[in-house]
């Protein structure tokens, strides 16, 4: 399994990488566009699981009135709520499947980032533009990455104008999830000193997202929470 795993995530994460690096010449921006060219490849399952997760905010007015209606039914409620996201075609497990489908690729860029940047394996220099040490952590890409997460929670939240006690479990997931997001992203990346390299592609998948949440918010805007 393990050799499985190196062949085809692994090693060809970690080639493409050395390539861009002999090509740009510098580690940063090589796993800048190493990045991109991953989120490109898995942007459909992004942007739906995205695009899920922003119709299910806008629906939970709706669902709440289901379960309140079927409250004594959960044969009936469930029905309900299936017909519910069927009409507006969501997938509630969206996120979770997602999930499920970037932990192996997260796994493969993690060993890569803190087993293969090395001078034996071909980086005559772990630095981003001169300035930054790929290899130690470094406080200002763990801070830039959380004001991208926070900014990317933030766009992907309704504003409802309700008070909090009255918002629905899945709009308050959403608000919680705007402050805990960026303090997951410091402990993860500055308390577990994990090199910047790991940092770097935080933040630039996270800056993805956010242009991501952009172009979603402004469609579903335009055409309704069923817009594709």
């Amino acid at each position: 399994m393990s050799e499985l795993f190196n062949k085809i995530l692994y090693q060809p994460l970690f080639d493409i990488l050395v390539f861009l690096y002999q090509y740009l010449g510098d580690l940063g921006v090589a796993i800048i566009v190493l990045t991109v060219l991953i989120r490109i490849v898995l942007f459909p399952l992004f942007y739906k699981g995205a695009k899920d997760q922003a119709i299910m905010q806008r629906l939970a007015p709706k669902v709440k009135e289901i379960q309140t209606n079927h409250k004594n039914n959960r044969e009936e409620q469930a029905k309900a709520l299936m017909g519910l996201y069927r009409e507006h075609r969501v997938n509630p497990l969206s996120g979770f499947l997602l999930i499920l489908v970037q932990l192996p690729i997260l796994i493969a860029l993690y060993q890569v980032f803190m087993k293969g940047l090395s001078v034996e394996a071909g980086f005559l220099e772990l630095t981003f533009l001169g300035l930054i040490d790929l290899s130690k952590r470094s406080a200002v890409i763990v801070g830039l990455a959380a004001v991208a997460q926070y900014f990317q929670g933030k766009l992907s939240i309704i504003k409802s104008g309700k008070p909090f006690k009255d918002l629905t479990p899945i709009e308050r997931m959403g608000h919680q999830m705007v402050y805990l997001g960026p303090i997951l992203t410091v402990i993860f990346l500055y308390f577990f000193n994990l090199p910047s390299a790991v940092g770097l592609y935080w933040l630039t998948t996270s800056l993805f997202s956010v242009i991501q949440q952009i172009i979603i918010n402004k469609r579903l805007k335009l055409n309704g929470p069923t817009s594709s």
